[in-house]
């Protein structure tokens, strides 16, 4: 089971170790993180992903509300929220499948950055799904580096 939890926090100095280290005291799994100050200077927002059976998400919900430096702790559900992540790749092309490539992206919703002689910086944001079917595509024509930025969500109401 996927916990999406939004969180918002006090902005200042150890409240994301606080939380991270929240989740390594009790064997909790992150599998990601994002983390960006609110239109308020003093709140940050994090969306903290972690998988689990029904137990251990309703558990890391209850430590999270107990933070001293944590305003607010939401749990978001999948079929009412919207997930976005970022990512850049860098893959290579030859001549041969260069039009495959970009065609690619096209279809996906990707978008490329950058373009050098033998390799392409391309720019996607997306559902995490998304991203990772994108990835498992482009495996073919070789990539050469791949940087996520984590997974950010809402409530869609």
């Amino acid at each position: 089971m996927k916990g999406i939890f939004s969180v918002l926090v006090e902005n200042k100095d150890g409240v994301l170790s606080g939380i991270a280290g929240l989740f390594a005291r009790r064997g909790y799994n992150i599998t990601s993180l994002a983390v960006g100050e609110t239109e308020r200077h003093d709140v940050s927002s994090m969306t903290v992903v972690s998988n689990g059976d029904a137990r251990t998400i309703d558990q890391i919900e209850k430590h999270l509300n107990k933070k001293l430096d944590v305003i607010k702790v939401r749990r978001l559900d999948e079929s009412k929220s919207i997930e976005l992540e970022m990512m850049l790749i860098k893959v290579s092309y030859n001549m041969t499948n260069r039009a495959s490539l970009i065609e690619l992206c096209s279809v996906m919703g990707a978008r490329i950055a950058h373009v050098s002689p033998k390799n392409m910086v391309i720019e996607m944001h997306a559902a995490p799904d998304t991203i990772v079917e994108f990835i498992d595509l482009v495996r073919s024509f070789g990539i050469l580096e791949v940087q996520r930025t984590g997974t950010i969500a809402m409530s869609k109401g």
